[in-house]
């Protein structure tokens, strides 16, 4: 071999390496821009689907159910019975007005009772829980927990806590295939979101942590339970009027 092609030889693996890692930075800084960018968008574009509903659509296709049908339907905050936030916000994160994404207190007390053995408990807010239904997939993975958390802190920063507050009645799964509170409102109800009663709307908010267990429709003992436990919360946080000063349509 020539010395001149001998050192070209040699250089040449250097270079590719030099590109790639050039190129592997720049992945580095575009995902986390990327992500950014989506929760920025989402703040005036309403989702029209979210990745937790591409996915139940995609488990039909796969088990070849011909017969289901996605169920979902858009409605502003404004058009929503007021009845519905408070009922959410009873059920799941009673501390969404104050809390910046993360609630310290019921993660600890969380870890507390995990430890102590028995049911496996979640302390996710709703805004984690918009977090992973837009973006994310099911599951316990350490990977999911730290995505969840790193769009968890950009919808806070991004939006406001009523664009919070409706993202997740819009997406929030209350049922089999049937997503946000329009669908809901008209699947169980037949009547518009903006026409639930304090009652229907807990009646929704009982079945979010297991909608494709507890049913809206039939509910069994410990739904019913569940909904008079969410409308004694509701009236003791002081009914609509606890998410006006930061949840105002």
């Amino acid at each position: 071999m020539r010395p001149r092609e001998a050192i070209a030889s040699a250089v040449a693996p250097a270079t590719r390496w030099r590109r790639w890692r050039r190129r592997l930075l720049w992945l580095a800084l575009a995902l986390p821009l990327l992500s950014i960018a989506q929760v920025a968008v989402l703040r005036v574009v309403d989702p029209p689907t979210s990745a937790f509903m591409l996915a139940r659509q995609v488990e039909a296709w796969r088990a070849g159910d011909g017969d289901f049908a996605l169920r979902h339907a858009w409605v502003d905050a404004d058009a929503m019975s007021p009845a519905v936030g408070i009922a959410l916000v009873a059920a799941e994160d009673q501390r969404f007005p104050t809390h910046h994404g993360f609630d310290v207190d019921a993660i600890q007390a969380a870890l507390d009772g995990n430890a102590r053995g028995g049911r496996v408990r979640g302390a996710s807010t709703i805004s984690q829980q918009v977090a992973k239904n837009l973006f994310l997939w099911s599951g316990r993975s350490w990977l999911r927990k730290g995505l969840e958390a790193w769009y968890t802190l950009w919808i806070e920063l991004l939006w406001p806590k009523g664009r919070i507050l409706e993202v997740y009645a819009n997406t929030a799964e209350f049922g089999d295939g049937v997503y946000g509170v329009e669908a809901a409102a008209q699947a169980y109800f037949g009547a518009p979101a903006a026409g639930l009663t304090p009652h229907q709307a807990a009646r929704l908010a009982a079945v979010l942590p297991s909608p494709r267990r507890w049913s809206v429709a039939a509910p069994g003992p410990a739904t019913r339970a569940r909904v008079a436990w969410i409308e004694r919360q509701a009236r003791q946080l002081g009914g609509p009027a606890y998410l006006e000063a930061c949840c105002a349509p």
